[in-house]
């Protein structure tokens, strides 16, 4: 009895190093399947995209920050590099590649090498059909601990171009007047922090057996 009691000490000092060591995910993890807005936080504008092509450059649909917090043409699914890489519930990590795809039209958060068509920096589009794209839709997500946090600011890093997710703060005119450029920068600065906003965000879990692929 006197060894068992010597024992739980130590038994409670390994409970809590484990506890400490972070192996469970905090519930305000974002995870794969969620579906949510994203808020740069230099500008106050949420990522957003509808069905109005670019006049130049690549002339696919074209991607802008809105500053309405309710326009259902801000959500974004949070998908895995490919089919099955990112189950649903499954905590998103620092540096994990994913994939971001607009609700209402099914396309992909894309950049390549064109010209942004008022700040001459790289061009952001929504490509892809029902959610299929090519290898130029692969963002990393830079944060600073294991998981996304929602209340943590993250860059998106290009995985094929290595330019940030950012806005400047340039407006369009006609037909979309007051939206403001979405871009890419080949330098990490304030202008590409971005934020979890508003959405439904899947349980956080440790055992993606339990969820559906995405």
């Amino acid at each position: 009895m006197r060894g068992g009691c010597r024992l739980f000490p130590l038994l409670l000092l390994a409970l809590l190093r484990g506890l400490c060591h972070g192996r469970e995910p905090a519930p305000g993890a974002v995870t794969c399947g969620s579906v949510l807005k994203l808020l740069n936080t230099r500008h106050s504008v949420r990522l957003h995209s509808h069905e109005v092509k670019y006049g130049s450059g690549s002339g696919q649909q074209s991607v802008t920050g809105v500053e309405a917090s309710d326009d259902a043409n801000s959500y974004w699914r949070i998908r895995g590099k490919s089919d099955g890489s990112c189950q649903r519930g499954t905590p998103v990590k620092c540096g994990q590649a994913i994939r971001l795809t607009h609700v209402n039209t099914g396309k992909n958060l894309h950049t390549h090498h064109f010209p942004s068509p008022l700040s001459n920096n790289q061009e952001v589009s929504a490509f892809g059909d029902d959610g299929e794209g090519d290898d130029l839709d692969i963002w990393i997500v830079q944060c600073s601990g294991t998981y996304w946090e929602r209340e943590d600011a993250v860059r998106f890093k290009h995985v094929g171009t290595e330019v940030f997710l950012s806005i400047t703060g340039e407006q369009y005119g006609h037909p979309i007047r007051g939206q403001r450029e979405v871009h890419g920068m080949p330098t990490a600065n304030h202008h590409n922090y971005w934020k979890a906003m508003e959405g439904v965000f899947i349980k956080p879990s440790m055992d993606p057996a339990k969820h559906d692929e995405l």
